[in-house]
């Protein structure tokens, strides 16, 4: 990557802007990762190409910090506040920039278009807000308490999500910002002993921490000065409020109130944006980056004109909303070229160059093969035409490698290339990895990228360039609308009702409100804080009723992650269950078993002593059994009648009997346990043939018995008895009921 390199000092010499070809997903961060010099901020189009850039980035520059900026996931002007752990991950990247100096250390920020084109609170704002505690420390309770108000976290009895605090005497559980677990600090008096992690939904330590370091977990912090502020540039702005303004008056009050994030700039005396956390660094941009700002500023406008066009009709019941102006709160294209004016931006293309000049590079890779023609094909074998691929890009000098999704996913590759042929198959953790990685080799790593790249000197093929698209989950089934209504007649007021995305809540009850002028029916449900979703009834399916008693059951908070963490638990003792029932399958499947296959002519004598015809579900089900039974392999299969019916018995009967003189046992049935009433006409037919125990099987066949009706009888009588008193002896029938009280 020398020509990298240069373009590198090309840029720190002269500040310009240049394009980027050839430079696919994938590749393009393994290129942005060597032009990084000081500090770096990376512009992707959404959320989820921020992912996959950062995992990118990971895999081929391990080496490099990383920070991550994401977008609210709230729309602008909304009347909800962004989720709580995304707001965790912006103050912690926020802090870090305007805390740590600029020691030349290479540093690559990650952010979105949403996210650049929206101000940020002034650097000055995280000033003596960062405080580092480590066992031993001394820090009072007070003082503590002082620092969890004024940087704005909330008390709660149990400490789920990011920016919450308990205090039960001396022990005091939070979540900081940017924190993977909440943390429980315990102190004796005004001294720190202990610093440990725990999981928030057992509430159980899992290891100790060295220190932690807390910081503010809001983008307003609500204090006497701020409050000022607000009450001053509202009034200033929108003129003199009454007491419906429900903002106004919570913020007056000193209280924190949902969605009030998007008066942002009233908080402060002036916002900044993430331009000025890093000033002179270079900056990169994602192929089509730019159009997805301008989609973005064409929604802010549309909002914006949607909030202050509201007719009086759809105003009536709803609270007050007063939009600031769009250039309060984000960037107009002036300040977007402003911002840009003097710094090295590169903007990427995964398409090679159509000119050549001063600021056009080309960085040589090119997207992957695809093999969508040998998927259609049915007489090609996808896997086969990979392996002569790979084989022919190694002769030609070129390493190889395959990139999967997930570890799941590269298991499965590795095991149907290597069924393929494909012998020297290796595993490999990151770009070192693959740099050392012998050209006679084939590497498979663990790399999301959605499509593949080729370079003179390397071929990875990604997923989807082999399977095509990755497989989607079905759509789930509406419930019928009018099963909920008959369903919802039955709900009184505080019952407990469970939410797919927001969890456990309360059913208050079914409301019409006015929606753009228009009535709509909704019902109300209520979570923890005092907030309440309106859910349309057309989407009804998504609630549930709650399926056990409510007593100590706590309500979920809207936006949390304590529900979807729930989820993806259970979720997770389901695959291990799943995990084992399939283990549990396999072995089944390669444990032999005895062949048994009644010979002709004694078979059908004992199936012809049953008096009554069998229906065609019994023929079925007695064929379906012998079938199983001369598999050699395990059986499982449990056969259902009603004992009433003397059909269904001879069902039982005839999949006990063996047909050569002896019982099937355990080895051929699922159970020997005959219910009361069908052992006894299992067992007058029993008495017409021959008996053994079963632990004779392993005889082989033996010839008919030839004694008389009556001696049959009394060997059955013995048979009976003798196991009856000693049922774990091995007896292949055993009376169960009024035949045999003992």
């Amino acid at each position: 990557m020398g020509n990298f390199a240069d373009l590198a000092r090309s840029l720190n010499q002269r500040p310009r802007a240049v394009t980027l070809f050839g430079a696919p997903e994938g590749y393009d961060a393994a290129a942005i990762g060597t032009l990084a010099i000081g500090r770096w901020l990376h512009v992707c189009r959404d959320d989820g190409r921020m992912a996959r850039f950062a995992a990118a980035l990971a895999f081929f520059h391990p080496e490099l910090e990383t920070l991550t900026f994401p977008a609210w996931d709230c729309l602008p002007y909304d009347r909800v506040s962004p989720n709580g752990e995304i707001v965790s991950r912006r103050i912690d990247t926020l802090t870090q920039l305007a805390t740590i100096g600029g020691d030349g250390a290479p540093l690559i920020v990650l952010t979105t278009i949403n996210s650049l084109v929206q101000r940020v609170p002034p650097r000055r704002l995280f000033d003596e807000r960062v405080l580092t505690l480590r066992p031993g420390g001394r820090v009072g309770l007070d003082r503590l308490q002082s620092f969890f108000r004024n940087n704005g976290y909330t008390r709660t009895d149990t400490v789920r999500e990011p920016g919450e605090f308990a205090i039960r005497g001396g022990i005091v559980d939070l979540y900081p910002a940017g924190a993977a677990e909440p943390v429980r600090l315990d102190f004796f008096g005004d001294v720190l002993e202990s610093v440990r992690s725990f999981d928030p939904l057992n509430q159980r330590s899992t290891g100790k921490l060295n220190e932690v370091v807390l910081r503010p977990v809001s983008e307003v912090l609500l204090d006497d000065e701020t409050a000022r502020r607000f009450r001053s540039r509202y009034r200033e702005q929108f003129g003199a409020t009454g007491t419906d303004d429900p903002l106004y008056e919570s913020v007056s009050a000193g209280r924190r109130y949902i969605g009030m994030e998007h008066w942002l700039p009233f908080y402060y005396e002036r916002l900044e944006t993430l331009f000025d956390y890093l000033p002179e660094a270079g900056i990169s941009f994602d192929y089509q980056a730019e159009e997805v700002r301008g989609h973005r500023i064409e929604a802010i406008a549309d909002s914006y004109a949607a909030r202050r066009n509201v007719t009086p009709a759809a105003r009536a019941g709803a609270p007050i909303y007063r939009p600031i102006r769009p250039e309060q709160l984000y960037l107009d294209s002036r300040e977007w070229l402003a911002a840009l004016h003097g710094r090295p931006v590169v903007q990427l293309s995964p398409f090679a160059a159509d000119h050549s000049d001063g600021d056009a590079f080309d960085a040589g890779a090119r997207p992957a093969r695809n093999f969508a023609a040998e998927r259609a094909d049915p007489k090609v074998v996808l896997f086969e035409a990979v392996r002569e691929y790979l084989e022919a890009e190694r002769k030609s000098g070129r390493k190889t490698a395959v990139a999967a999704f997930s570890p799941g996913s590269a298991d499965r590759l590795l095991t149907v290339l290597r069924e393929r042929g494909v012998s020297d198959l290796r595993r490999i953790a990151d770009g070192r990895a693959l740099d050392g990685l012998p050209r006679s080799a084939v590497g498979l790593a663990v790399l999301p990228v959605e499509q593949g790249f080729a370079t003179d000197d390397l071929v990875l093929l990604g997923e989807q360039d082999i399977l095509g698209d990755r497989l989607t989950r079905t759509a789930r089934r509406r419930r019928n609308l009018d099963q909920f209504i008959n369903e919802a007649t039955t709900l009184t007021p505080g019952d407990l009702v469970v939410h797919a995305d927001h969890g456990i809540g309360r059913y208050e009850a079914l409301e019409t409100i006015d929606v753009a002028g228009a009535p709509h029916d909704c019902v109300r449900v209520l979570y923890a804080g005092d907030d309440r979703l309106f859910i349309p009834v057309e989407n009804i399916e998504v609630l549930s009723r709650f399926g056990s008693e409510d007593a100590g059951v706590q309500l979920d908070r809207l936006g949390g992650i304590a529900w979807q963490s729930r989820k993806a638990r259970v979720k997770q003792r389901i695959r291990d269950i799943a995990g084992e029932l399939i283990r549990v399958a396999a072995e089944r499947q390669l444990r032999p078993g005895d062949v048994l296959q009644p010979p002709d002519g004694i078979y059908e004598e004992f199936a012809a002593r049953f008096p009554y015809p069998e229906t065609e579900d019994q023929l079925n089900a007695i064929a379906d059994t012998l079938t199983d039974m001369a598999s050699g392999k395990p059986m499982d299969r449990l056969i259902c009648g009603d004992v009433g019916f003397w059909q269904d018995r001879s069902c039982a009967a005839r999949r006990v009997y063996r047909g050569d003189g002896r019982l099937a046992g355990r080895d051929g049935c699922a159970d020997d346990l005959i219910v009361t009433s069908a052992f006894p006409q299992l067992y007058r037919a029993l008495c017409r043939v021959a008996i053994t125990d079963r632990t004779d099987l392993s005889a082989g066949p033996r010839k008919r018995d030839t004694r008389s009706q009556e001696g049959a009888r009394r060997g059955a009588d013995r048979h009976r008895h003798r196991h009856a008193c000693a049922p774990r002896q091995g007896c292949s029938v055993r009376p169960f009921g009024p035949l045999d009280r003992r």
